[in-house]
């Protein structure tokens, strides 16, 4: 398993990570059984980076993760999202990144996880109420107290990027990036590398519409997506049968194509890969392997191209939340 420096003063962590939210019923329902062996199977095979939130099935992905990993704490590093708060009933009603709410969600999460300190630590989504100093300065208290290593930043533009870090050090940027999702190419991947922050890419298969990946009933909030929803999803159809064409003539499947383009954008850029089962955690390690050429990778983005896709990435209430896309 290859490895990378997460920005200038983060951990050493596997080029790829592995993304947990799916285990906690976001795509469907799951096997516990078989995420917590896909777990295993990703430290097995040199991945050390987890990826969770506390409020993927309210707390349930923290405690899947806490089992999964006793007795192997000291070989992953822990990246925690906290702020979104959850109704009973699963609906997201808002973001709280107040300091006294920052330290509560913290020590949640430690109990949770099983474990003495979170690795890298970040607000999910900007509190247009708090100003972000305050927000890291919590975090940074954290730091100084041992609960937390590291400081991470989550779907924030440029202006708040360079806020957060002067306000204390940031290891990576968590945010979406694909070969259909390429937003943060023009401003934010600059000032990232400017800064010496690195990029945690989520949505790498832009949620399974790359690997030709469907909802999975009203339990799936792909169902609610745009790129997932009527004239939207036949038109991306087209993208993706270009994609899977790409890939038998390199011997691939769309979803290792897609996550190889990643790979290939800098070793500052770590794909999250969001694996509920062996198989699929074992299709993207293999991708790890593939090459791509100069002549690959303008082929591959010319016929799958990011101007071409249909439907914005969230619905309009979720977009209007994303500092990152204003």
């Amino acid at each position: 398993m290859r490895t990378t420096q997460l920005g200038k003063t983060g951990p050493v962590v596997s080029q790829i990570g592995l993304g947990c939210m799916g285990m906690s019923g976001m795509y469907g329902p799951s096997d516990e059984a078989e995420s917590i062996a896909t777990i295993h199977a990703a430290i097995d095979d040199g991945i050390n980076l987890l990826d969770t939130g506390d409020f993927y099935g309210m707390g349930h992905n923290e405690m899947l993760i806490g089992r999964a990993i006793e007795g192997r704490r000291d070989k992953v590093v822990l990246s925690v999202k906290f702020g979104a708060m959850r109704a009973p009933n699963g609906a997201f009603t808002g973001i709280d990144g107040r300091p006294a709410a920052v330290k509560n969600f913290a020590a949640y999460s430690l109990q949770r996880l099983k474990t003495d300190h979170i690795d890298v630590y970040r607000l999910s989504r900007l509190d247009q109420n708090v100003p972000i100093e305050e927000t890291i300065g919590a975090i940074a208290d954290l730091v100084k107290a041992g609960y937390v290593r590291h400081i991470g930043l989550s779907e924030v533009g440029v202006e708040t990027i360079r806020r957060a870090h002067a306000t204390h050090p940031i290891t990576d940027l968590q945010i979406e990036y694909a070969v259909v999702t390429r937003s943060i190419e023009e401003k934010i991947l600059p000032v990232c590398r400017e800064l010496g922050i690195a990029i945690t890419a989520y949505g790498v298969l832009s949620r399974g519409l790359l690997s030709s990946s469907k909802p999975a009933g009203k339990g799936d909030f792909r169902a609610h997506l745009p790129r997932f929803t009527g004239e939207n999803f036949e038109k991306n159809r087209q993208l993706v049968q270009a994609l899977d064409e790409f890939a038998a003539r390199k011997g691939a499947t769309a979803a290792q194509i897609a996550l190889a383009w990643v790979l290939h954008q800098g070793a500052d850029i770590v794909p999250i890969m969001g694996a509920r089962k062996r198989t699929q955690l074992a299709e993207s390690i293999a991708a790890m392997n593939i090459t791509l050429s100069a002549g690959d990778l303008a082929q591959l983005e010319s016929a799958v191209s990011a101007s071409s896709v249909a439907g914005a990435r969230y619905d309009t209430h979720a977009m209007r939340m994303l500092d990152s896309e204003r």
